[in-house]
């Protein structure tokens, strides 16, 4: 490993968020075809199954990750946690917003079918919703949109890597089993 790939290496090692290739460049004053060499050779290095670490891209950069193959025992050595403590219904509200981006607060709370003011706040104080501007509608609302942050916490590289929404709908025969159910305790409640 020659002088700047291990610069690198050392870089990415510390970074607490995704680098890009201009950063990695500056830092190391070189120019950035030299930063794709040597994250090529680091990639190489940190292929799957070499280390307990891998050289993803993520956000619009590069990161130092825990192997897939090693979240068991860091979650083990850590305590688990989720991804930064949200609850379901933030959860679902950051999906909202990632796959309607931009989207307004009264969308997300149309497709919620509740109040989503709260939930909104909430993700733009921990930094993974943030405002885009304003619809060009009447009242010109706010549309929020995801943030780096979201992108690096799911580790994604962009809102064009989200999974496809069909994978997560339900079909004909589940929704007929969910309807039953529903209509189930409906009736065991109602005296």
């Amino acid at each position: 490993m020659d002088e700047l790939t291990r610069r690198i290496e050392a870089i990415l090692h510390l970074a607490p968020r995704p680098v890009s290739t201009s950063s990695l460049a500056s830092a190391c004053c070189v120019d950035e075809g030299a930063v794709g060499a040597a994250l090529d050779e680091l990639g190489d290095e940190y292929a799957e199954g070499r280390h307990g670490l891998e050289l993803r891209e993520v956000a619009g950069g590069l990161q130092l990750v825990v192997a897939t193959d090693c979240e068991d025992a860091i979650t083990a050595f850590a305590g688990a946690r989720e991804v930064d403590d949200l609850s379901p219904a933030l959860l679902e509200t950051v999906a909202v917003v990632a796959y309607l981006q931009p989207t307004t607060r009264a969308e997300v709370a149309r497709i919620r079918g509740v109040s989503s003011e709260w939930a909104l706040a909430a993700l733009e104080e921990r930094g993974l919703v943030e405002e885009r501007g304003r619809a060009e509608t009447p009242g010109a609302p706010l549309l929020y949109g995801t943030t780096d942050r979201f992108l690096e916490l799911f580790g994604l590289t962009g809102t064009d890597t989200l999974p496809a929404l069909e994978g997560f709908a339900p079909d004909a025969d589940d929704v007929e089993e969910l309807r039953a159910r529903l209509l189930a305790n409906a009736e065991r409640r109602t005296p």
